[in-house]
């Protein structure tokens, strides 16, 4: 059997100390300026980019000369190094949403430290809830053990780690490890019916089978309140504070504790998230989705002097609910989920499939009312909720031109061929 090497990314809490985490932070300090040092370095030269060569002379001769830059190990350097030319590289390619390189900020920037080589984190596992790990000048950590890593376990997955990275958070430090397990070349394919998926504010996933996948909100209530006034403490807070000065320590425990509560709206999002995708995947074997172009669904409706925006407040609501149902971050998601189980995620255009009814074909967008969908031809007079029959037409559209009609069949074949754009 042919096998193939699979990479992937696993997440666990840090157990620090007061001085493994004070040298934790130094270290990601440092590689913060040394990013900016990078920036600057090779920004302002004139006429061309300094060269990888010019960059890692320059980088060793400032660890010899600067003190503070000893703090960050080789290795990290150099993987800062790797990631700035990795940006520009982004930059210039054509195909690449990402912008123009810049320099990171002390206060807006995530604190993060690379540990390139896997080989010398010497994981072990202490128990059935902690495992172990070295870290370059940190020492011995303990991290939360939630899952068997390829390679470390014995009786699981094989594999290796190939590195990790350290990032902190709201909650702390978390490692993150660089994991490459062992699979299968070509899994199973995947016997489950076909399916279509319509992202929503009102219900968050509408299949075509009928059936949805509803969440609650995010904070309770209290949680809600709480993050109102600390929102409100920090307005207060800001308006007595003098341009150009360093930020107060209590305006940062204030923006401290509303990023906690933000991280706390973000996890139990994500949770929901991966418990959704899990289910779909295992038992659906196409999954298909509108092609959403997210960034432009929520632009701002601001416009300009000349030409001002309408229903502005409206469209920023708006805006905030979509961006908060992450539906890329679904999509993203079960993509490799269904890809990992022998299945597939099938894209297909998004126009008219919230307006056309999926029995008749008729298109109106007067049709629509809320999460209520009622028919105006005379010749069919199908209702039913308007997220059921957008998902249906969805899957209707798999493996065709946009039409919002078709047969099951599209999507069946959609398993080996993918649709074709109209």
């Amino acid at each position: 059997m042919e096998v193939a090497r699979q990479a992937r990314a696993h997440v666990a809490r840090l157990d620090l100390t007061a001085a493994q985490m004070a040298v934790l932070d130094g270290q990601a300090h440092a590689a913060r300026a040394l990013w900016n040092l990078l920036h600057e370095f090779c920004t302002f030269r004139q006429g061309r980019l300094a060269t990888v060569q010019d960059c890692d002379a320059a980088i060793r001769q400032a660890r010899r000369e600067i003190d503070w830059m000893g703090r960050l190990p080789a290795q990290a350097a150099q993987a800062v190094l790797r990631t700035y030319r990795q940006a520009w590289a982004n930059f210039f390619d054509p195909g690449h949403p990402a912008g123009r390189p810049g320099f990171k900020s002390r206060s807006r920037s995530r604190p993060a430290v690379d540990v390139p080589q896997g080989r010398d984190l010497n994981i072990a596992r202490l128990n059935r809830r902690w495992g172990a790990v070295n870290l370059p000048k940190v020492g011995r950590v303990r991290f939360r053990w939630t899952r068997d890593l390829p390679g470390v376990t014995r009786g699981g997955p094989a594999g290796r780690i190939t590195g990790a990275r350290l990032v902190k958070d709201a909650f702390g430090w978390q490692i993150v490890f660089r994991t490459e397990a062992v699979v299968a070349a070509a899994p199973v394919a995947h016997r489950g019916e076909p399916v279509a998926i319509d992202r929503g504010i009102t219900v968050a996933l509408a299949l075509s089978d009928g059936t949805m996948r509803e969440h609650g909100p995010w904070l309770r209530d209290g949680e809600k309140q709480r993050l109102r006034r600390l929102e409100k403490k920090s307005a207060r807070q800001r308006r007595t504070r003098t341009p150009g000065r360093p930020m107060s320590r209590r305006l940062a425990r204030t923006y401290d504790r509303i990023a906690r509560l933000r991280a706390t709206a973000k996890r139990r999002a994500l949770n929901w998230q991966h418990q959704t995708t899990t289910e779909l995947a295992r038992t659906f074997g196409v999954v298909v989705v509108e092609d959403l172009t997210i960034t432009t669904m929520v632009r701002s409706a601001k416009g300009t002097v000349e030409r001002p925006g309408r229903n502005v407040r409206q469209k920023a609501g708006l805006n905030r609910a979509i961006t908060g149902q992450a539906w890329g971050r679904t999509v993203t998601l079960l993509e490799y989920k269904t890809r990992d189980r022998g299945g597939l995620v099938v894209k297909v255009p998004a126009a008219g499939t919230s307006q056309t009814c999926h029995r008749c074909g008729h298109r109106d967008p007067a049709a629509r009312n809320g999460i209520r969908y009622a028919c105006v031809n005379p010749a069919c007079g199908w209702a039913g909720h308007a997220d059921t029959n957008a998902a249906i037409n969805i899957r209707n559209a798999a493996g065709t031109a946009v039409s919002g009609r078709g047969d099951l069949g599209a999507a069946r074949s959609a398993k080996r061929q993918p649709p074709r754009a109209a």
